[in-house]
């Protein structure tokens, strides 16, 4: 339960998945320094791991995708924040663009949120999440890049 809990973020009140992914924003200040190939094992590691938590939580707690799983909002945004430089802006981007995707669920993210279950469907949506909001991060900091007057 620690670990598909967040560290037991979820269980802090009002919106776990928000307070997951404030987890998630502190874990990418460490992961972030590390070398991309690196970085993206971890991501792997800790999708692996959420996999298997969520699913146990699921059967603790005798309920499907429960709110206190916030392990998959911590994979997300660690997605969402791949690759871009730690700053304050782009942690602020990040955040809240997966939370963006994660919270109106755009297809796929919806389509895997309603078909898939269990362990892996509780982290797939919001890894599809992820990649959603590193799109549009990606694609925005290319532009801000390249019509910056800085």
């Amino acid at each position: 339960m620690f670990i598909a809990t967040g560290a037991y973020s979820g269980y802090l009140p009002k919106a776990p998945g928000t307070w997951g992914s404030l987890v998630g924003v502190l874990l990418w200040l460490v992961l972030g320094r590390l070398e991309p190939t690196t970085y993206w094992a971890a991501i792997a590691f800790f999708f692996v791991i959420g996999v298997y938590s969520a699913g146990a939580a699921e059967k603790i707690l005798d309920r499907g995708d429960p709110g206190v799983v916030v392990i998959d909002e911590i994979v997300g945004v660690l997605i969402a924040l791949a690759m871009v430089p730690i700053h304050p802006v782009t942690a602020i981007l990040g955040f809240c663009l997966f939370r963006f995707f994660d919270i109106l669920k755009p297809f796929p993210v919806g389509w895997l949120d309603r078909h898939l279950h269990g362990g892996l469907g509780i982290m797939l949506d919001d890894v599809a999440a992820g990649l959603q909001a590193l799109m549009v991060l990606q694609c925005g900091l290319w532009l801000y890049g390249r019509f910056s007057f800085s």
